[in-house]
């Protein structure tokens, strides 16, 4: 019976020796997966690509997580398997689960703001459940719908860690960098922040985005002056990765599979498992696998989230255009109809807060223009200015 060996390089990578071409090719055609987008590459059109990704190597590389995929191909092949786990060594994590008092038992009151403030905060029953089952998930997802109050979740995830090293929270914007080191403040945290021109280090808990771990680590083999990210991640025990569907799935699969691989623990919350089976097999892959799922759906039967309730006011537009594109730049910019859309918000206002979402930022500009006392927020509206207006839309009726 011929033998192989199956060697775990660190807490994500593998690789099997001695296998048959014949059944490698097996392993990387089980885990190989077609990408919507390949037919418009070049490569793919020239015929020097098949237009798929797969998360075997033919040279017997892969990942940890596609273990159950693989093994069952091996066996099957007649194969015996010698083991050899060359993991780092990590300390034995002892988590003790928390309940809704975690926070309260340590005299931490909600901010000012807040619609609690002054109270002690208490998590909900959903929050500690989704803690309790990554502490006993290492690496592990969990799709919690938005306004689910992940930036509590994380923070309480990350102060269990801090026995063990520090942790790094990758979020997909600079404002959420922004709000949630705000709430790790809130809560005596030791917290710094990388991005742009702040750049904190040597923390206990850092926040960032994955595009600023992108940049750092491509400035790391241009420049041999500047910070590289293994420096950046030494002493890094966990990562926790919010909205991981908004991170682009190969650059955040490089980051945790590469930069990142030897880090014990990684959790993942995103509002949005992937429909793409490929970019799913990236963050399982990165990750780990989805172990519980908190929808929308059951936030309002909870009264977390508000009830919908969708009216769609259908227009009749009588215009002919050539192309698609002609009738949309018609329709975000036509005045009569820009005039109409703000004669409904303006009734809608007197209800209470009005928030229209617009695509172009010329349609915004003349939109503000039409409703007294209206502000637009684009990209273009600096970051501390955009923070006092969703401040504002906390507490204002």
């Amino acid at each position: 019976m011929p033998t192989c060996k199956l060697v775990i390089k660190d807490e994500v990578n593998i690789k099997v020796e001695g296998l048959s071409v014949e059944t490698r090719r097996k392993i990387v055609n089980e885990l190989k997966y077609d990408l919507p987008y390949a037919r418009h590459m070049p490569a793919y059109k020239l015929g020097r690509w098949d237009g798929t990704k797969t998360f075997f190597g033919i040279g017997g590389g892969g990942y940890l997580a596609h273990i159950d995929t693989i093994l069952p191909i091996i066996e099957d092949a007649g194969y015996t398997i010698d083991l050899e786990d060359l993991r780092r060594s990590q300390p034995e994590f002892k988590f003790t689960s928390v309940d809704e008092n975690y926070w309260a038992d340590q005299g931490k009151t909600w901010p000012k703001g807040h619609p609690e403030a002054g109270k002690p905060i208490v998590l909900r029953d959903y929050q500690y459940d989704v803690v309790n089952k990554f502490l006993e998930n290492p690496q592990s997802l969990q799709e919690v719908a938005t306004g689910a109050g992940k930036t509590i979740t994380t923070a309480t995830l990350s102060h269990l860690c801090e026995p063990y090293g520090r942790t790094i929270v990758i979020v997909p914007n600079k404002s959420l960098v922004v709000q949630t080191e705000e709430d790790y403040r809130n809560l005596g945290l030791d917290v710094g922040v990388y991005f742009g021109d702040r750049k904190e280090l040597k923390r206990t808990h850092t926040i960032c985005t994955w595009q600023s771990l992108n940049i750092l680590d491509k400035k790391s083999y241009d420049d041999d002056e500047s910070l590289t990210l293994a420096e950046f991640a030494d002493g890094v025990c966990a990562i926790i990765v919010d909205e991981v569907h908004q991170a682009k799935a190969d650059v955040l699969m490089r980051l945790a599979t590469q930069n990142f691989k030897h880090c014990p623990i990684r959790w993942g919350l995103t509002g949005t498992i992937p429909k793409e089976k490929w970019e799913f097999q990236s963050l399982l892959a990165s990750i780990g696998p989805v172990i519980n799922h908190v929808t929308a759906y059951d936030l309002q039967q909870k009264e977390v989230l508000a009830n919908l309730q969708i009216n769609i006011l259908q227009t009749v537009d009588v215009e002919v255009f050539r192309n698609f594109q002609d009738e949309y730049t018609w329709l975000v910019t036509n005045q009569e109809r820009l005039e109409w859309i703000a004669g409904k918000v303006k009734e809608f206002t007197q209800s209470g807060n009005t928030l229209v979402l617009v695509n172009r930022i010329d349609t915004g500009n003349k939109l503000i223009d039409l409703i007294p006392d209206a502000v637009f927020i684009s990209g273009a509206v600096k970051l501390t200015d955009r923070k006092d207006e969703y401040d504002e839309v906390k507490t204002s009726d």
